[in-house]
């Protein structure tokens, strides 16, 4: 199973995401963004970071890279996308997910370890957990306030495509509280919160049981394994 990650000038988690694919027993691919080449990977995440220096607005140069003329024709032939963070923020920019992001509402950069609560695990990235599951994952973002017009809330809230929502606390504005969402089909997942930092013990954000054991996050890839085998 080869798993591709894509590197842009400016991405800062593309080893982490590497890592945490090699943890959940597949293989990683690292793709260059400036390439028309996906190299025959199986699925693909777009990692964390700041894309070109998340110039114009986060994410919005990275949209128009190279790479991501065949990440979107792949998507729309049903082959897993992960967003993550600054890849969500891509994902929207190229309209592969609804929404888009602004800056947080409180004007300040955040790093916490985040509560979510899985809205939907029949997606590509999700089927390892159960709806309603509440898992701990890491986030860092300045600009991952989600909006969306009165519209398409209404249609992502009525048609299952938010995947993850905050709980206890909405730690920078988002509408409805979403913190993932993904396309209709349910192949493209993007999320603020970094799964890629909470894959082994003693590297992941606090639990109840120890300092750094949290683990949630490895059951994304471990999802998308199982999606890919089926």
């Amino acid at each position: 199973m080869r798993i591709g990650v894509v590197t842009f000038p400016g991405s800062l988690d593309d080893r982490d995401a590497q890592r945490a694919v090699r943890t959940a027993g597949a293989t990683p691919v690292a793709l260059w963004h400036g390439a028309h080449d996906l190299e025959g990977v199986d699925a693909i995440i777009l990692p964390g970071g700041f894309s070109y220096g998340d110039y114009l607005r986060a994410g919005a140069i990275a949209s128009h890279s190279p790479i991501m003329a065949e990440i979107i024709d792949a998507a729309g032939k049903g082959v897993p996308v992960l967003g993550i963070c600054n890849g969500f923020q891509t994902l929207a920019e190229a309209r592969l997910v609804p929404g888009a992001h602004t800056r947080n509402a409180h004007q300040q950069f955040i790093r916490r370890d985040q509560k979510l609560r899985v809205e939907n695990a029949n997606t590509a990235w999700t089927n390892a957990f159960d709806t309603n599951d509440e898992i701990i994952i890491p986030m860092k973002n300045a600009d991952g306030r989600f909006v969306a017009d009165a519209e398409t809330l209404k249609r992502i809230e009525g048609e299952g495509q938010v995947v993850f929502r905050y709980v206890d606390v909405n730690p920078n504005g988002s509408l409805n509280d979403i913190a993932g969402v993904s396309n209709e089909r349910g192949n493209v997942v993007g999320l603020m919160p970094h799964p890629e930092h909470a894959t082994e013990p003693g590297f992941g954000p606090d639990t109840v049981d120890a300092m750094s054991s949290g683990t949630d996050g490895l059951r994304f890839f471990e999802s998308v394994i199982a999606t890919l085998v089926r």
